[in-house]
């Protein structure tokens, strides 16, 4: 099709990758609403869900950790598990990225959304 045009051929293949990439990215984000992950702290005593875009959806506590002298580790364990659940959603998200851009000869280190 662009056979003769040398680097204008080139710069339409380009083009071309570049709108599948997007349309795919745009996939990709819209499914990340829906990967769910959960990080736990406290032998599980503590669980917090949250989807790949980093959202908190749920947050789950023991009843047997309600005792208010402890409330400073309850807090420590919430915080604990939803540090995990975010860091597992970042991984996720970063997973799903690379899927998109596996095929586009980009930089394996190369993080996107920039």
């Amino acid at each position: 099709m662009f056979k003769g045009l040398g680097q204008m051929g080139d710069m339409a293949k380009m083009m071309k990758q570049a709108q599948k990439m997007q349309a795919e990215m745009a996939g990709v984000q819209d499914r990340m609403a829906d990967i769910e992950v959960t990080g736990e702290a406290g032998a599980g005593m503590v669980s917090a869900t949250a989807n790949a875009k980093g959202e908190l959806k749920s947050l789950s506590i023991d009843p047997s950790l309600f005792n208010p002298e402890d409330r400073e580790v309850v807090e420590d364990l919430i915080l604990a598990a939803i540090k995990e659940a975010q860091l597992k959603a970042t991984e996720a998200a970063q997973a799903e990225m690379a899927k998109v851009t596996e095929g586009m000869g980009l930089p394996a280190d190369m993080k996107l959304p920039f």
